[in-house]
């Protein structure tokens, strides 16, 4: 079995993003109805050893780092024994988990002697009343919470993640750019995709990431560039004067990363997707569920990785489905 995955552009696939759940407990407009929606069974879902089948066979094929998302991943009942069994791998080198932040501040301690790494916090407001209208909940002061909660933990990394929505957070910009000042974080602004049109209608329009750094750099200060690590993922880093922490820019729209995605997402119902924005899904959990062998399954992922597009476009009939069925 060889020990890497190489798609057909030459990109070494070392990177699985791993969603545990459609479950969630916010309605974030862009992401969700407020209805909600029609949720999997729990039949449909895979089960954490299914999942770990998965990430043994990837890591054999050279997969080095993981991100556990959602939904949202905290709501999935032992998700702390999973991270445990996960952070055992031997040469795992990163783990890592995208949150919402509400559970956060209660499980910042579990979570770090559980053996992960890395935390993203989704937050797109810093205002009571906007984080309200964005996320349906009154929850801001829990997410915050969550946030002092890891970083007093020490993980490797602690990162914001900012959705960009016209008209709703353009106010907050200055003032997550400076939480670096004197945080250890990484704020990174990131351009929103268009999901969800049909399931989420009315979600605001997104604008662009050079819009946000003009704020930044008028309302703040001069962005530094710096040079970005094998973590940063996609985004481009700055630095403030005299900050500690950093901030990135994901430009997902306009920007043109898709020569350097390193990634496979496995979704919580089974499917393995070689581009987020791409239509393809390679399903393994009917191979998992009828027993295939490791070869097979390794194969499958083999065949996900064959599937990786060079580019991708956003005018795509699969952009309809919502984030939350997909993975963060």
């Amino acid at each position: 079995m060889p020990d890497s995955l190489i798609d057909l552009h030459g990109r070494v696939i070392d990177y699985m993003r791993v969603s545990i759940t459609d479950l969630c407990n916010l309605r974030c407009v862009y992401c969700m109805p407020p209805e909600g929606i029609q949720l999997l069974s729990h039949s449909d879902i895979l089960s954490y050893e299914e999942i770990l089948t998965v990430i043994r066979i990837a890591h054999r094929l050279g997969v080095r780092k993981i991100r556990i998302t959602g939904g949202e991943p905290l709501v999935r009942r032992g998700v702390l024994d999973f991270i445990s069994r996960l952070a055992r791998s031997e040469g795992m080198e990163d783990i890592g988990l995208t949150t919402n932040g509400v559970l956060l501040a209660a499980m910042a301690a579990d979570l770090k002697d559980a053996g992960l790494n890395r935390i993203n916090v989704s937050l797109d407001s810093l205002r009571r009343d906007t984080f309200h209208s964005i996320t349906g909940m009154d929850r801001l002061n829990q997410v915050l919470a969550g946030i002092e909660a890891a970083l007093e933990k020490r993980f490797d990394m602690v990162k914001v993640n900012v959705v960009l929505l016209q008209g709703m957070n353009e106010e907050d910009i200055p003032a997550f750019a400076r939480l670096t000042l004197n945080k250890p974080l990484d704020v990174r602004f990131i351009e929103r995709m268009p999901f969800g049109a049909t399931e989420c209608p009315h979600a605001p329009e997104p604008f662009s990431a050079l819009k946000a750094k003009e704020i930044i750099r008028r309302e703040v200060g001069e962005l530094t560039p710096i040079q970005r690590n094998r973590l940063d993922g996609p985004a481009t880093m700055f630095q403030l004067d005299g900050a500690v922490g950093r901030i990135g820019i994901i430009d997902a729209v306009t920007g043109h990363f898709c020569g350097t995605c390193n990634r496979l997402r496995l979704t919580a119902r089974g499917a393995l997707r070689p581009c987020l924005l791409g239509p393809a899904e390679i399903d393994i959990k009917s191979a998992l569920r009828e027993g295939a062998s490791d070869e097979a399954l390794a194969e499958i992922l083999r065949r996900a990785v064959l599937a990786k597009p060079m580019g991708r476009s956003i005018c795509l009939p699969q952009m309809n489905e919502g984030m939350n069925r997909i993975g963060g």
